[in-house]
C-alpha cells in the first residue's frame, strides 16, 4: 500500500474540495468513495475545514468557499520548500498571488497562485500536516493534471516557478509530463493536456483537474449520476487505464481512473 510520510519538492501532494454547500459535498464523497470525514480542528481555527480519511489516512480536504467569486472546486496542492520563495517565482513568471503566504496552524504554511492563462493552484510548505498520507490505491489521489489552452506558454510559467522539465508524451495527443531532471515519465510529478484535443465545453476555463484512482471506472461514473452528481466525460480507455470526468452536485470537476497495472 503506498502509504506517504514526505514529499520532495515540486510534487503534488493534497488536494481539497470548496464548497458552498460544505455538509452535502462531505455527504456526497463519502458515499461515492467511502470516505470518512472529520473536523480538522476546532471549527473557530479551521473554518469548518473537514479532514476526509480512507482506512484512517487523510486523502484530501473539504471547506466553505472563502469568497462569492470562487466556484465550486478542487485545488492541488503542490509541496514546496519555501512557501514564501516560492510566491516571488510566481510572480516573477507573471502569475498572480491569490491568497499570500500563510501559516494552518501548526500544520504547515500555504499560499494560492493563478497561473499565467487563469488556473489556480496552490503550495504547501508542510510541517505537521505532510498532505496526501495514500496515494494510487482505490478511492485516494492518483494523479494532477494542468488542463490548458496554451501549453507553450504553461510550459514556460511551470518550469519558472518550480523547475518542472516539460516531456512530451505522445501515446497520448497533445499530453506533456512534468519531469524533474530529466526523469522518466513513469516518474512525472503530474501532467498537463492541451484542452483543444479533449471533449471538454468552450465555457470550460483551464484548471488543474485531480485524478482519483478507482477499482471500477464505470461503477463509480454511474454511482455518481445516482448521487446526484454529472457524468461530463463517459467512461473511456486510455493508455494510462480506464477514466471518466464527473461534476459533483454543487458543480466541482474532477476525474476518476481505473490504473492499468505497472509492468
Amino acid at each position: 500500500m503506498p502509504e506517504m510520510t514526505s514529499y520532495e519538492h515540486g510534487t503534488p501532494s493534497w488536494v481539497d474540495v470548496a464548497s458552498d454547500d460544505i455538509d452535502a459535498t462531505v455527504s456526497f464523497y463519502e458515499r461515492l468513495f467511502g470516505w470518512e470525514a472529520s473536523e480538522a480542528g476546532d471549527p473557530e481555527e479551521t473554518g469548518g475545514y473537514r479532514m476526509l480519511t480512507q482506512d484512517g489516512k487523510a486523502v484530501a480536504g473539504a471547506m466553505a468557499l472563502q469568497g462569492a467569486d470562487q466556484p465550486p472546486s478542487w485545488t492541488t496542492y503542490i509541496s514546496v520548500d519555501d512557501a514564501d520563495a516560492a510566491a516571488e517565482r510566481v510572480k516573477a513568471a507573471g502569475g498572480v498571488v491569490a491568497v499570500e503566504p500563510m501559516d494552518v496552524m501548526s500544520a504547515g504554511r500555504m499560499a494560492v497562485f493563478i497561473d499565467t492563462e487563469g488556473a489556480a493552484f496552490a503550495v504547501w510548505e508542510a510541517k505537521d500536516h505532510i498532505g496526501s498520507e495514500l496515494v494510487n490505491e482505490p478511492n485516494s489521489l492518483a494523479w494532477n493534471e494542468l488542463r490548458s489552452r496554451h501549453p507553450e506558454a504553461a510550459k514556460t510559467f511551470y518550469s519558472e516557478v518550480f523547475g518542472w522539465d516539460p516531456m512530451a508524451f505522445p501515446e497520448i495527443e497533445g499530453y506533456t509530463i512534468w519531469t524533474v531532471g530529466g526523469s522518466a515519465p513513469e516518474n512525472g510529478k503530474g501532467g498537463m493536456i492541451d484542452m483543444a484535443t479533449i471533449p471538454m465545453p468552450e465555457e470550460v476555463p483551464p484548471h488543474w483537474d485531480v485524478n482519483f484512482a478507482v477499482a471500477d471506472a464505470d461503477a463509480t461514473a454511474a454511482r455518481c449520476a445516482e448521487l446526484g452528481g454529472t457524468v461530463i466525460v463517459p467512461p473511456m480507455d486510455i493508455p494510462v487505464g480506464r477514466m471518466a470526468g464527473l461534476q459533483d452536485p454543487t458543480g466541482a470537476m474532477f476525474t476518476v481512473i481505473k490504473l492499468n497495472p505497472r509492468p
